[in-house]
C-alpha cells in the first residue's frame, strides 16, 4: 500500500517544513509516502467561499483514481486515539488497497463533490489548526501509527 498526503498550498515556515520533511523521512522506513502540493487558487478576493471550495475540489479530484481509497482530514470525521488510528492503519493495509490518499482541504473546507467521492472523514481534534500545522501533526501521527504496529519505543503506552 502506498500513502498520500494531498494539501492546498505550499509550506511557507521553513520550521515546519523542515520537521514535515523530517517525519516523511521517517516515514520511508515503514511504508510508500508522498505529499502531494497543490498550489494555491489565485485572484481569490473575486471567488465565493463555495466557488474556491469548488475550484480547489477540482484540482484535488483530478488527482486522485477511482480506485484511490480517500480519507479527508474534517473537523466532523471520527476521532481516534493514535492506538485506534494504528489499528485503522494496519485494516486499510490489510484490505488489499492500493492507494490510501488523506487530505487537507483549503482555508474553508471541502465541496460538496469532494464530500461524495472520500471513502471516509478522520478528525485530528475537536480544535482549529493552521492548514500548515495540520500536515505535521498528520505526518507525526502516521509515524507514531507505525511505530505502535512495530512495538516501538516511540509511543509510550
Amino acid at each position: 500500500m502506498k500513502i498520500k498526503l494531498i494539501a492546498i498550498g505550499k509550506t511557507d515556515n521553513l520550521h515546519l517544513q523542515q520537521l514535515i520533511d523530517e517525519y516523511s523521512k521517517r516515514l520511508g522506513f515503514y511504508i510508500s509516502f508522498e505529499i502531494q502540493i497543490i498550489q494555491d487558487l489565485k485572484n481569490t478576493k473575486s471567488l465565493s467561499e463555495i466557488q474556491q471550495k469548488e475550484k480547489e475540489g477540482n484540482l484535488i479530484l483530478k488527482q486522485i483514481d477511482p480506485s484511490d481509497d480517500v480519507i479527508l482530514l474534517d473537523e466532523n470525521g471520527k476521532s481516534y486515539t493514535s492506538i485506534d488510528f494504528s489499528d485503522f492503519l494496519q485494516k486499510k493495509m490489510n484490505s488489499g488497497i492500493k492507494n490510501l490518499i488523506f487530505i487537507i482541504g483549503g482555508p474553508y473546507g471541502f465541496s460538496p463533490e469532494m464530500y461524495q467521492r472520500a471513502n471516509g472523514k478522520i478528525a485530528l481534534s475537536s480544535m482549529t489548526f493552521s492548514h500548515q500545522m495540520v500536515r505535521l501533526f498528520f505526518i507525526e501521527q502516521l509515524y507514531r501509527g507505525f511505530t505502535i504496529l512495530k512495538n516501538e519505543p516511540y509511543h509510550h503506552r
